[in-house]
């Protein structure tokens, strides 16, 4: 397979963790998808390095974390994106409930410091290994498992998801 193909192919694969990821690490969905625009097309100018290397998706996701870091450093005077309502959207589901629930992870992930934070996304919801986001953090996968270990147990005790979690109860008589 040519190169271009096979970037093109990956980044196809890889797009909606990445954004996923990102939106996880703090961004707004409009910065989410630019940071990973940017970090593919970082990737794409460096796909030599990036296919020879070990574990691809470590690679690429240390270029998404780095490239976040890199913009929050930098003062933004540009447009701000506008989220824009979907019509006509209706079903089975409640919407609600699904927005009081990314609601709560958002503010329960805001809670978490930069570095616990980077670990919980990479680790979860990117679905990296340990060794994987060690490697994407540059840090030591001990260090991994010990941010992991005081990033969840400060997640088990936020009011947030504990709010959550008794809306989503049935409710007791008095």
């Amino acid at each position: 397979m040519d190169p271009d193909t096979e970037f093109a192919a990956y980044a196809e694969e890889a797009w909606p963790a990445l954004v996923r990821s990102a939106v996880f690490l703090g961004c707004r969905l409009p910065e989410a998808e630019d940071l990973v625009q940017t970090t593919l097309a970082r990737c794409y100018s460096a796909w030599s390095k990036v296919r020879a290397a070990d574990n691809r998706d470590a690679y690429v996701y240390r270029m998404l974390v780095n490239g976040l870091r890199d913009s929050k450093r930098r003062r933004w005077w540009g447009e701000q994106a506008t989220e824009v309502l979907p019509e006509g959207r209706t079903g089975a589901r409640d919407l609600m409930a699904d927005v009081d629930t990314a609601d709560a992870i958002h503010r329960a992930m805001a809670g978490l410091s930069k570095v616990n934070r980077d670990v919980v996304v990479l680790r979860y919801f990117a679905q990296l290994t340990e060794q994987q986001t060690a490697e994407a953090l540059g840090v030591p996968p001990g260090t991994v498992k010990s941010r992991l270990s005081r990033a969840l147990a400060q997640l088990a005790s936020d009011h947030h998801l504990a709010d959550l979690s008794d809306s989503r109860s049935p409710r007791r008589a008095p």
